[in-house]
């Protein structure tokens, strides 16, 4: 599943537990890298299993791969029976395209590619074909039935890696709970939960980027934050980018108009139990925009939020709930 998002730096402390060590697993799943902390009394090393798991994810959710589930769908193959994983992505899609009034739809998979942000190759804009494709963009032209998937336009096509990743992490984190581990952090290309404490008392702490624009490495330290029994998820607009004829077309689509978004929301960090939840909330407060996101999370308290918006002379500006002042420092070098 290629998916190249806002990067949270993670840091690990070299602090050990009176007994035993932290195991640290480390690989790459869905066209990015993931990295595992775990305390575990027994000394034991999931990675096999958990290789096993993100490769059966991919099977069923990802668009990179012709065969896939998803793939299957939105090709028309007949016959085509849903699974778990995809079944979770769709409930959790609906459910946020609902409360974000359409701003997350996973139907506007067409405009991704069309756009060059997909497996599709891009297409040259005009007006004239993304009002097309419009005409079979949104999500209550599809719906779930059992185990199989209905369309009311068979061009209705699924894109669910605004925030597969994070139910990913979903998948690893509910794995190690089955296995009795009680501290760990599960990250994958930036996305974040975190159980427990460390032995020693300490919490898991990451870092969130400024969102400079920077394809390929990354990001000063903007903020860090104590995780405890907590998801997060950024979106931002300056990792999956284009231009054209000097142009910025951040990879977020707006699913009313179908173009990228553009409004002065540079990156969107959800809080949430859930890390499914945070990964598709922060894709549709982007796309919001901060007016109606603010508005969107007060209607929402099981949500935090931690927003990057530019004021009008281009200066970083932070909008942050409640709920995270007790958890949250901004860096010494923002």
């Amino acid at each position: 599943m290629k998916k190249f998002k806002f990067y949270i730096v993670f840091f690990y402390s070299l602090s050990l537990y009176s007994q035993y060590e932290p195991i640290k697993i480390e690989g790459k799943a869905q066209g990015t890298t993931y990295h595992i902390t775990y305390y575990d009394n027994n000394n034991r090393n999931f990675q096999p299993e958990i290789v096993t798991l993100l490769d059966d994810f991919d099977k069923s959710v990802s668009t990179y791969i012709p065969n896939s589930i998803i793939s299957r769908i939105n090709s028309n193959q007949k016959g085509v029976l849903v699974d778990k994983y995809f079944t979770a992505c769709f409930n959790e899609a609906k459910k946020v395209w609902k409360n974000t009034n359409g701003a997350f739809d996973p139907t506007v998979y067409p405009l991704v590619n069309m756009w060059g942000f997909g497996p599709g190759k891009k297409e040259k804009i005009e007006k004239t074909k993304i009002d097309s494709v419009l005409q079979f963009v949104g999500f209550n032209l599809i719906k779930l039935k059992g185990n199989k998937i209905i369309k009311k336009d068979p061009r209705v096509a699924l894109d669910f890696n605004a925030f597969a990743q994070g139910y990913s992490v979903d998948v690893v984190a509910d794995f190690l709970n089955s296995k009795g581990i009680l501290s760990y952090i599960v990250e994958i290309g930036g996305e974040v939960f975190a159980k427990g404490k460390k032995p020693n008392g300490d919490n898991w702490t990451v870092g969130v980027e400024k969102p400079i624009d920077n394809k390929d490495s990354v990001n000063p330290i903007k903020a860090f934050v104590k995780l405890e029994d907590l998801a997060i998820a950024t979106s931002g607009n300056y990792r999956r980018f284009i231009i054209e004829d000097g142009v910025k077309y951040a990879h977020h689509i707006d699913p009313k108009t179908g173009y990228p978004t553009k409004n002065n929301l540079l990156s969107a960090s959800i809080f949430s139990k859930k890390c499914i939840s945070s990964d598709a909330n922060a894709t549709g407060v982007l796309v919001l925009g901060l007016e109606k996101a603010i508005k969107f999370l007060k209607l929402h308290p099981e949500l935090q939020a931690y927003l990057i918006y530019s004021d009008e002379n281009g200066e970083y500006k932070i909008y942050e709930t409640p709920g995270l002042k007790s958890i949250i420092t901004e860096s010494e070098s923002q």
